[in-house]
């Protein structure tokens, strides 16, 4: 499982990246207009690039699937974003709205248990405390008194809630969608909803400084297509407890790209944060379990389990399936072949092809 250990490291670690982009490019195109018009073309744009997908590739999405993205769509992109970007617009600072952005993780891991059936094991809760502690430190300068009224901290609540609502969803349901046509179709249906919203509300205009599209093309392309694309890709490699514990390193990440774009200065205690961050992460997501390929129950539960949830190609501590045994369960499938493995025994469940 080294191949699959390395992608969800891959997978993760862009995340982290592509995801703190969404903040550098919201900064660097809210200068030139409101939050509603920058919206609206980005997914413009985005939705455009995504018909063209589409077109190409032709998937076969069947109604519940697409049901299920548009929600998605709705759920962790408009509701989101829109609400993220409205708060922002209105004053609420980046360290506030990342500090109530990182309460995610415990949101994710309270529901994880009873709802998506994703066990929190105490070491997770405490790295997810820790996290919180990490992010604190990050953005405590930041947190200050007379930010405008208290109701204007109800919209990246709000966000963040539409955030968590449509992770568990994912889970929920499990659509077959692949990663790039979930994200396209997401895209298009963002874009019908940003720009209604902005049309309606008399926001939307068409700049005339090239700052604002460069903006939006670095939205487009690493946020929504780096940030959004890699949070599909690791809800179904790690699941949504692990994903949301990333989004702990997200305001650290962000304060560096804001020291190196900006040149915002980097005080003494958001490098401990930075480094809290880091161990809190380390801490939920060690001793990970192998999940298969699609996303699906982890291959084999810890020690002292007696069971087999999912055997996948490659299966568990690095054993290959026997493909003779295979093809002889394929020509005869009343044949049925047990694993010689003493927890597949113990479960008494026979060996999976895939």
């Amino acid at each position: 499982m080294t191949t699959h250990k390395a992608l969800t490291l891959a997978a993760g670690t862009g995340f982290v990246v592509f995801w703190s982009c969404g903040f550098i490019g919201a900064r660097w195109g809210t200068q030139y207009t409101n939050a509603f018009d920058l919206l609206a073309w980005r997914f413009l744009v985005a939705g455009a690039i995504a018909a063209a997908v589409l077109a190409i590739r032709r998937p076969r999405i069947s109604r519940r699937d697409l049901v299920t993205q548009a929600w998605m769509a709705f759920l962790t992109q408009f509701v989101y974003l829109g609400l993220i970007f409205t708060g922002i617009d209105h004053g609420i600072t980046a360290g506030v709205t990342a500090l109530i952005g990182s309460l995610q993780p415990l949101l994710i891991a309270t529901v994880a248990g009873p709802l998506l059936g994703e066990r929190v094991s105490r070491r997770q809760w405490v790295g997810l405390l820790l996290g919180l502690a990490g992010v604190a430190l990050v953005v405590a300068d930041d947190l200050h008194a007379g930010h405008g009224s208290a109701l204007l901290f109800l919209l990246p609540i709000g966000g963040l809630l539409g955030l968590v609502a449509g992770t568990c969803l994912d889970r929920l349901r499990k659509p077959a969608t692949t990663s790039l046509d979930a994200l396209a179709v997401q895209s298009l249906v963002s874009a019908i909803l940003f720009a209604a919203l902005a049309a309606s509300t008399g926001r939307m205009s068409v700049p005339a400084d090239p700052g604002f599209y460069g903006a939006v093309f670095w939205l487009v392309l690493l946020a929504t297509g780096g940030g959004w694309g890699l949070y599909l890709v690791n809800l179904k490699l790690s699941g949504a407890t692990r994903i949301s514990s990333l989004l702990y390193l997200v305001p650290p990440t962000t304060m560096v790209f804001a020291f190196l774009l900006f040149h915002e200065t980097i005080g003494g205690l958001a490098v401990v944060g930075m480094l809290v961050c880091a161990a809190a992460v380390l801490l939920i997501r060690l001793g990970q379990q192998v999940r298969c390929g699609d996303g699906g129950t982890p291959v084999a539960g810890s020690a002292g389990e007696s069971r087999l949830a999912c055997v996948h190609r490659g299966a568990a501590r690095g054993e290959q399936p026997d493909r003779a045994a295979a093809a002889t369960r394929r020509r005869n499938p009343a044949h049925v072949l047990r694993d010689s493995r003493p927890a597949v025994r113990g479960a008494g469940q026979p060996a999976a092809d895939e």
